[in-house]
This record gives C-alpha cells, sequence and structure tokens, in this order.
C-alpha cells in the first residue's frame, strides 16, 4: 500500500530522485541509449481531484471510500 498524507500541500514535499539506472537498465543489459537524461522520481503527487480511484488491497475504492478510510486512520 502506497502512503497518503492529506495533511501536507504538495510544494511541502521533498520527492526523492531515484538512480537513473532502475530505468535504464534490466538487470545488467542496458535499455536506454548512453548519455539519455533521465528523471527517476521515487513517488509522484497527484491532485485528489484527479483520482477517482484507488486500487488496493482492500479492493477498488471510490474518492469518497478512500477519503472515509484516511479519516478513520487517523
Amino acid at each position: 500500500t502506497s502512503t497518503f498524507d492529506l495533511s501536507k500541500r504538495s510544494e511541502d514535499v521533498i520527492i526523492e530522485e531515484r538512480s537513473p539506472d532502475e530505468v535504464t537498465y534490466f538487470g545488467s543489459v542496458r535499455i536506454a541509449p548512453e548519455g539519455v537524461n533521465v528523471m527517476n522520481p521515487a513517488f509522484d503527487i497527484t491532485p485528489l481531484k484527479y483520482v477517482d480511484a484507488i486500487i488496493c488491497e482492500k479492493g477498488v475504492l471510490t474518492r469518497k471510500e478512500f477519503l472515509r478510510l484516511v479519516k478513520e486512520k487517523v
């Protein structure tokens, strides 16, 4: 399960940049051209207004169901 923190503003979140090798190699085989620029963020921030549903171990949750679950855990 991913982490959801509805208390933070997106501009306050620091997104870790992962190694470019994670997406330019498959095992030990390079699959991207040498010298290509790569951004590999560890996660993204998607505004809730763009989310119709969350698919997780609890099933497919609508935005309303998701918000209810998150508020129950707080």
